[in-house]
């Protein structure tokens, strides 16, 4: 793990540990970090050593708040359908035949949010806030942040957070099943210690076999995924979403209706 300007990678006493390290872009991830994530997990996946995968952001503020909107101008700086490998990195922590586990020390918002959906396990900082953004910004998660979402918290319940954009407390994302657990800020590594210690008492090859047995229930939504990345490309090129990316950026509200009700011969 050379040459990493984004992630930092760990693994002591059994436990890989994966740190988005944006902290002045409150862990937001462009192409370059979802291409450094997946080769950590891709490394923690095969090494013997490791029994547990934790998943986190540096500092107290943000776990991870999704795509860099600063490196997105229809479409990101990456690879992939999008300009940014999510279908890879989403699948990398679901192929990973160890457990992994979210540590929400802050924001995880918008793709921050699809990361602790498809993460195996989730432990919450008190201060944590959890939500969705597309549609505020003009993007959306057409794949394992919709469809996984409403089996993690129930259909109406992700219509919701989709639908009205909300954030979310730690503790409500705990009674929304979203996350295991929720602890004071000061006993989250502690709290997260506790579980991958429990989690490396078993044995690791049935671990394997139950995570990969969860996980062929929903793996038709990898299909879902391909088919709503490629419909996201083209709505990146439409006006509608470039405003949403302009609003942000300005620090406004966007225009979205206007966009809608002009005439299609209107510039």
């Amino acid at each position: 793990m050379n040459n990493c300007t984004d992630i930092l990678y760990d693994v002591r006493d059994g436990v890989a540990r994966i740190t988005i390290n944006r902290p002045e872009k409150y862990n937001a991830f462009r192409g370059r970090t979802c291409d450094e994530l997946i080769h950590a997990i891709n490394a923690a996946s095969w090494d013997k050593a490791v029994g547990v995968v934790v998943l986190t952001g540096a500092g107290d503020r943000a776990f991870c708040t999704g795509g860099d909107q600063s490196a997105h101008d229809g479409g990101y700086d990456g690879r992939g359908m999008i300009g940014l490998p999510v279908e890879e990195l989403q699948g990398a922590i679901r192929d990973c035949p160890k457990p992994v586990v979210a540590r929400v020390n802050g924001f995880a918002i918008g793709g921050g949010n699809v990361l602790v959906t498809c993460c195996d396990l989730a432990i919450a900082s008190d201060t944590a806030q959890l939500g969705q953004v597309g549609p505020k910004v003009g993007s959306v998660d057409p794949g394992f942040g919709t469809a996984l979402l409403a089996r993690v918290v129930g259909e109406k319940r992700a219509r919701e957070i989709w639908f009205l954009c909300r954030r979310y407390t730690a503790a409500e994302a705990l009674n929304m099943g979203l996350v295991n657990a929720v602890v004071a800020h000061e006993q989250l590594d502690a709290e997260v210690a506790k579980w991958c210690q429990e989690i490396l008492a078993m044995s690791p090859t049935a671990l394997a076999i139950a995570k990969r047995s969860f996980n062929a229930d929903s793996d038709s939504i990898r299909g879902i995924a391909g088919q709503g990345m490629q419909a996201l490309a083209m709505y990146y090129d439409t006006d509608e979403s470039k405003e949403g990316v302009r609003a942000f950026l300005e620090k406004r509200k966007p225009r979205f209706r206007d966009l809608s009700l002009r005439r299609p011969d209107e510039k």
